[in-house]
């Protein structure tokens, strides 16, 4: 009998520590190990203006830039960007190989069960650029058919327009002025994206024939630093830092620096239709 307790004893302890061993493993660190490097590492493409892009003087900014250096600064910790394109992103933010993605992310079906959104940091809705001589002969979203729409492959914004029978013509992390002057030229007809990024695009780059098509407005959304869905410690950490500097105004007086308006709260504008990219 005493042997029998002892054989117990022993298999209760082994499965108790086999237990905790298992807890520790599947520990949520995220936010540990970023706090031991007092590092961020965040990836972003630097060419997309005006949430990640070169200034004058060659410096990585933009409205995601500056809000993940504020959140870097809220908490004590030092940042380091690494540019790639918006699949490099992706992928490296799967990989480890970035902490988050600051690129102006939205969520879509196709990301939803590997990955998640910060609270938001921008409000907006979709629109269209096109010819100013013409609109591209686009007046809808159902005259998309056959025109020939340019972005990165792979994006919500490229399904949408290919899901209305659009050719994509696909660009590897090209600027904003190559975009606009193949619309301009008739190489490519119409740019789907978000409205405050075309907006900012347009003006930026005046002497170039386009305009952001008007009154032709879908899908009300939300933008924030994409993460890995496992990184739970992590995001937590960062969405305490954006609420802070929502309410200190910091998030405010950064977006009036890029958008001239305030594009951490909803838009006024009637945005009527919604469109999934899946």
């Amino acid at each position: 009998m005493k042997k029998w307790w002892i054989g117990l004893t022993l298999l209760m302890a082994s499965l108790i520590f086999t237990a905790c061993g298992s807890s520790q493993a599947s520990k949520d660190e995220s936010w540990k190990k970023v706090a031991d490097k007092e590092t961020l590492t965040v990836a972003t493409s630097g060419t997309l203006f005006p949430s990640s892009y070169y200034n004058d003087e060659n410096k990585l900014v933009g409205y995601d830039v500056d809000v993940a250096k504020a959140v870097a600064k809220k908490l004590k910790l030092k940042i380091n960007f690494k540019e790639y394109n918006v699949d490099g992103q992706v992928t490296a933010v799967n990989r480890g190989e970035a902490d988050f993605a600051a690129n102006d992310f939205g969520m879509s079906k196709g990301r939803e069960k590997k990955f998640s959104l910060s609270s938001p940091i921008k409000y907006s809705f979709d629109s269209m650029i096109v010819r100013k001589s013409d609109d591209s002969g686009i007046h809808s979203l159902k005259d998309l058919k056959d025109k020939k729409a340019a972005g990165e492959p792979n994006t919500s914004y490229m399904k949408i327009a290919e899901k209305y029978g659009a050719k994509p013509v696909t660009y590897d992390n090209a600027t904003n002025d190559q975009y606009l002057t193949d619309v301009a030229n008739g190489r490519t007809d119409v740019i789907l994206n978000d409205y405050y990024l075309q907006k900012m695009s347009v003006a930026a780059l005046p002497d170039i024939p386009v305009k952001i098509l008007e009154d032709v407005y879908f899908n009300a959304n939300s933008s924030g630093f994409l993460f890995d869905k496992k990184q739970k410690a992590l995001k937590e950490k960062i969405d305490e830092a954006l609420a802070a500097l929502k309410a200190d105004g910091t998030l405010a007086k950064i977006s009036q620096q890029y958008f001239g308006t305030d594009v951490s709260v909803k838009p006024k504008q009637t945005v009527t239709e919604q469109v999934s990219a899946d």
